[in-house]
């Protein structure tokens, strides 16, 4: 583990990311993972406010432990993508339907527009999008129950 590294993480009075090394401070600094399903605490970039990559993290844990926090903290704003544990209920097997499902943050009701907002990211992880336009993830949909792998079968 290493905790030297050659520039600041700070939030400024309005609670946005500053990125200070030797060249001054950028406000607004973004971080962004590379692999954010499969692995989401290696290979993250924090970005400036013009898309430009001011320095790369090949591992979280090797930052000192407040700069880990801040970032830790900034990513989970960025990224809301509630996990579906289970299916409860499907409108019907044609789309647009009305979906229920029980994820790790609670019961959710939404709407599946088309087949095309069901995503495989991986063999067995999928992402489906609602029509609001909210990401869920289903990180393996051979680890649901028997029903909810059945519902989710006509769809796939």
């Amino acid at each position: 583990m290493s905790d030297t590294v050659d520039y600041q993480l700070s939030r400024n009075t309005y609670g946005r990311l500053v990125f200070t090394n030797k060249s001054g401070p950028q406000e607004d600094v973004v971080p962004v993972r590379s692999f954010p399903i499969t692995n989401p605490d290696q290979g993250i970039a924090l970005i400036d406010s013009h898309g430009h990559e001011l320095v790369w993290i090949e591992r979280l844990i090797d930052l000192p432990e407040d700069y880990r926090v801040l970032i830790e903290a900034e990513l989970a704003n960025r990224e809301f993508m509630p996990e579906i544990k289970r299916l409860l209920k499907v409108s019907g097997f044609i789309t647009p339907s009305t979906w229920q499902a029980e994820t790790d943050r609670g019961e959710v009701t939404f709407i599946l527009k088309g087949e095309e907002d069901i995503r495989r990211l991986t063999t067995s992880s999928l992402m489906i999008t609602d029509s609001h336009g909210i990401h869920f993830l289903i990180r393996d949909r051979l680890a649901l129950d028997r029903h909810s792998r059945k519902l989710l079968d006509h769809f796939l």
